[in-house]
């Protein structure tokens, strides 16, 4: 029978030579558990999913060609691509695109500040949870495009009820997933660095803040979609300009090149704000890999 005794020098077999010892496990390569770093995908697999969507591009312009799509109806890729290509010439669709930019600009700081602000005094403090948590549960379960006529009642046309639409809409995302973040704080961690003799506002920076930030993460990520379907709502009630203004005086000639463009611009501008937010969350969380 063979026997084994641990040794400084690892493993040694009973009737071995002399300093002899068990060869160290080799990690396989290939196991996920072998190393922290993910697994990158394949070229191969990138261009997989670019196959759908031309398929798709390719079968709406051939729809168009053949007929069985009027161009009233919905204009072809193509057609779209050159009204693109028109509008960004005479300066009609960057002036639109930087406008409607601003808007969700603004209206995404006013909207965060107040959401991140009661999520804190609501997540630290029982009081505050009592005060505020009730109203913000009641008007997080309004329909808030709904309230477009009385904020036009409230602050008239102007830019005032649009940055309050976006703002509405960025809030209430932000409020609950910081608040479910900062509840889901490791009380054992909190505890840890009270016993370290921690002041409050160290404990808030060094355990619950980074504690919550996944979180609150997923909560910007929601928010800023959120904020851009509200600007497409904002812009197409009483505004004179911004890429909602250019959809609507296109759909008042039946132009659906300019519908189209217009909607592309709005889709691109919100995946490049997700793709911010998700690089921020790769970098901010990288001790999660």
């Amino acid at each position: 029978m063979t026997t084994t005794f641990s040794g400084s020098s690892g493993p040694v077999v009973a009737g071995a030579p002399p300093g002899a010892s068990l060869p160290a496990k080799r990690r396989d390569p290939r196991d996920p558990r072998g190393s922290r770093r993910p697994a990158r995908r394949h070229p191969a697999h990138l261009l997989r999913r670019w196959v759908s969507p031309i398929a798709l591009v390719g079968l709406w312009e051939l729809a168009s060609r053949t007929g069985v799509l009027e161009q009233k109806t919905l204009a072809a890729p193509s057609t779209v691509f050159a009204k693109a290509v028109d509008l960004a010439r005479d300066g009609t669709l960057g002036s639109a695109t930087l406008v409607s930019v601003e808007r969700v600009a603004l209206g995404f700081v006013i909207g965060a500040s107040i959401g991140l602000a009661l999520a804190v005094v609501a997540g630290l403090s029982r009081a505050g949870e009592d005060a505020i948590d009730p109203p913000m549960q009641m008007l997080r379960t309004l329909p808030h495009f709904g309230l477009i006529p009385l904020f036009i009642i409230w602050m008239g046309i102007g830019e005032a009820p649009k940055l309050a639409l976006i703002a509405m809409g960025v809030a209430f995302p932000l409020y609950l997933n910081t608040l479910a973040g900062i509840r889901g704080v490791d009380r054992k961690a909190v505890e840890a660095a009270r016993s370290m003799n921690l002041t409050w506002p160290q404990r808030l920076r060094h355990v619950i803040l980074p504690g919550a930030l996944p979180q609150t993460l997923v909560g910007l990520r929601q928010s800023l979609g959120i904020a851009w379907l509200s600007l497409i709502v904002a812009e197409t009630v009483g505004a004179d300009d911004g890429l909602g203004y250019m959809i609507n005086i296109a759909r008042e000639f039946l132009q659906t090149d300019t519908i189209v463009v217009g909607l592309a611009v709005y889709s691109l501008l919100g995946l490049a704000t997700d793709a911010v937010v998700r690089y921020l969350e790769k970098r901010a969380l990288a001790w999660r890999v």
